[in-house]
């Protein structure tokens, strides 16, 4: 593959890494693909790298057959990219980066919610947001996360020898304050214990949320760039923090604004008639599809 690389007068041409993170959960939609060619020319505009990442750690979700068809339809539309990587090949990583934060006493053993369980290996949109948490199992400042409890949370490796292992929250400061400039939002500001709580970062059934896994990927891949939708600014912030705490670069951000239905819905996975597969069997071309978006 030949590398590649963006657009946009703020881009610099020093070593950008950009990147694609679709997740095979299935087919991509006109807001993927305007999403995606976006990162694309951003990512040639600047005569840099793009690594394409699947993000398929959904074990309920997650196909074989959407990871090619993703594949295939960025294709057809133009899209190429210099690296893969698929995330289920990573749990080590992730893991050893959940191991750092019960070191440092930013991650805490946690009982609560199987709706926020459901959505911690996704990435949460402003409609379907992991709610604030309540606290209940946040430990003392002495490290234990309940009065009767005297021990410290056990480590992954210990936790993945009993027989009901814990799900982790990451711990935020209450009142602190993360900023940061978007490339196209502007300037963003979003309160700890206020805009989110402490959030999940681990899942009982031994993977990481989407939160943790992107961090430690774009790290990784040395991503100079992310380039998502709009309804991923909170998690910005949520993804600063764990940056801050694994001591890891916190890249440049460009939220896209979002492709919305006729009644103003952002576009989703059950838009079937808006997925580029089904644009294709209805014969428009990728000029076509590419015409529709207002970039």
């Amino acid at each position: 593959m030949k590398l590649l690389t963006t657009k946009n007068q703020q881009l610099t041409t020093v070593s950008y890494t950009g990147r694609l993170a679709p997740s095979p959960t299935g087919l991509l939609h006109l807001g993927h693909a305007r999403t995606f060619w976006i990162a694309f020319e951003r990512a040639r505009a600047a005569n840099g790298t793009l690594w394409l990442r699947d993000e398929d750690l959904d074990p309920q979700r997650s196909r074989a057959e959407f990871s090619a068809a993703m594949k295939e339809d960025l294709r057809w539309l133009g899209i190429d990219w210099d690296y893969e990587i698929r995330q289920s090949d990573r749990l080590p990583l992730y893991h050893a980066a959940l191991e750092q934060l019960i070191a440092s006493g930013y991650a805490y053993p946690c009982t609560c919610s199987r709706k926020d369980l459901a959505q911690s290996t996704q990435a949460p949109h402003d409609d379907d947001d992991e709610p604030l948490y309540n606290n209940r199992c946040r430990p003392a400042l002495e490290g234990t996360c309940h009065p009767e409890r005297s021990e410290g949370p056990a480590s992954v490796s210990q936790q993945q020898e009993q027989s009901h292992p814990s799900n982790y929250r990451f711990r935020v400061s209450d009142g602190e304050t993360i900023r940061f400039h978007d490339l196209h939002a502007g300037p963003q500001s979003f309160t700890a214990g206020v805009d989110f709580g402490d959030f999940l970062i681990w899942r009982k059934d031994n993977l990481p949320s989407y939160q943790l896994a992107c961090v430690v990927d774009d790290a990784a891949t040395h991503i100079t760039e992310v380039v998502r939708g709009r309804d991923l600014l909170k998690s910005t912030a949520r993804q600063v923090l764990l940056q801050r705490a694994l001591s890891l670069p916190t890249p440049l951000y460009f939220h896209c604004d979002l492709l919305r239905d006729e009644l103003g819905i952002r576009l989703a996975k059950r838009h079937d008639a808006l997925a580029l597969r089904t644009l294709r069997e209805q014969g428009l071309t990728p000029a076509q599809v590419l015409a529709s978006f207002s970039l």
